[in-house]
């Protein structure tokens, strides 16, 4: 069954003016073509079932852009395969009046901030949104600040923390939101850990939380101020999270544990006090559970040897087990809950009375650097 005569005509019509971009309207049975100028619309006219009719629609529409009626799957895993695909090729996909084609286009390092424009007149979704938000190229420019805003918008309609979370962290890059926004945002984090756990990761040293300095700031800046000015990476540290900032950052995070809603907000927070120490840890994630982070510590203070650890405990033996819990937070991970999770699909307070063997001396630790 072929498009009818006039639709067949209206199509190729559209596609004539070379638009920028195709969007399908299934639930109206129309077609858009969005241009320079303006916006086209194309009402489909069937002659057999919607359904069938839509596939012979986007069969015009990839014969024209690939060349092939039935290229659309095979080009698209191609190029997806390749990883990077060249700007001329992520404006073929948002011809083809496809979702998986905008999804395809959005993921792509490739995208600028002008195929973001296109892209999100094709589809406005979080999910795409969030996507584009990665790219450096589409924070710094004009559509940054619109997608910014629709998430803001429409996180109260988010369920899953985990989106919650990325959303907030996103969003929160230099230039997309202004300080009234950000503050309403940290407001509302007050009643949503999720939010919280996004700040933790987008802004940890610029939180808006009130926090005055460890009160033996002076002391450790004193003390450890050759070291840091050395390049000490264990005195930098110490002097950081003892600063206002620093107290901020841990007093969120200990808010965050003290009740934390899921296991991704759990095991979020965890990845953002290792990413916040991550200049102690240069390999990354050392997937240990916090009896063998502790184990660990106590072998890596050894006054005698030849680290940045030894060299501050060797220059100020009483604070060895600041720097002891120093050094297990800086290696905090999913392994650190990893048996209570696997064992459990829990959240709320039935999550958080499994999780006390672990949270009870994890706190301790967060305590010795308050």
């Amino acid at each position: 069954m072929e498009l009818s005569s006039e639709d067949s005509f209206r199509l190729n019509v559209l596609l004539a003016t070379k638009p920028q971009a195709i969007r399908i309207d299934e639930s109206a049975m129309a077609v858009y073509g969005l241009s320079e100028q303006r916006e086209a619309k194309v009402p489909l006219n069937p002659n057999c079932r919607d359904e069938t009719y839509l596939k012979r629609v986007r069969e015009l529409l990839s014969g024209h852009v690939t060349g092939s009626p039935g290229g659309y799957p095979v080009f698209l895993k191609r190029w997806t395969r390749m990883g990077q695909m060249r700007e001329e090729s992520l404006e073929q996909l948002l011809l083809l009046g496809e979702p998986e084609a905008v999804v395809a286009a959005v993921c792509s390092p490739g995208i600028t901030d002008e195929l973001a424009r296109r892209a999100w007149w094709a589809i406005q979704e979080a999910e795409n949104a969030r996507r584009m938000l990665e790219s450096p190229a589409v924070v710094q420019g004009s559509m940054g600040p619109v997608l910014a805003e629709f998430l803001i918008e429409f996180l109260p309609f988010e369920t899953e923390t985990e989106k919650m979370m990325e959303s907030v962290r996103l969003v929160l890059q230099p230039g997309l939101i202004d300080a009234e926004k950000q503050a309403e945002l940290w407001k509302k984090s007050a009643r949503k850990q999720a939010y919280q756990v996004g700040f933790l990761l987008a802004i940890p040293d610029e939180l808006p939380l009130a926090s005055p300095p460890h009160g033996q700031f002076a002391m450790f800046r004193e003390r450890y101020a050759d070291l840091a000015s050395q390049g000490n990476h264990v005195a930098l540290a110490m002097l950081r999270v003892h600063s206002a900032a620093g107290q901020a950052f841990l007093t969120a995070v200990q808010g965050v544990l003290n009740k934390p809603p899921t296991q991704d907000v759990v095991t979020t927070t965890l990845d953002a006090v290792r990413r916040y120490f991550q200049g102690l840890r240069p390999a990354g994630d050392p997937d240990l559970t916090l009896d063998e982070l502790e184990a660990q510590a106590d072998a890596t203070l050894d006054p005698h040897g030849d680290t940045d650890w030894s060299a501050c405990l060797a220059l100020h033996p009483a604070h060895r087990s600041i720097l002891r819990s120093l050094n297990v937070l800086s290696g905090l991970g999913y392994a650190v809950v990893r048996p209570v999770f696997r064992k459990t699909t829990a959240i709320g307070s039935l999550m958080r009375r499994k999780l006390e063997p672990v949270m009870q001396p994890l706190a301790g630790h967060i305590s010795h650097l308050l």
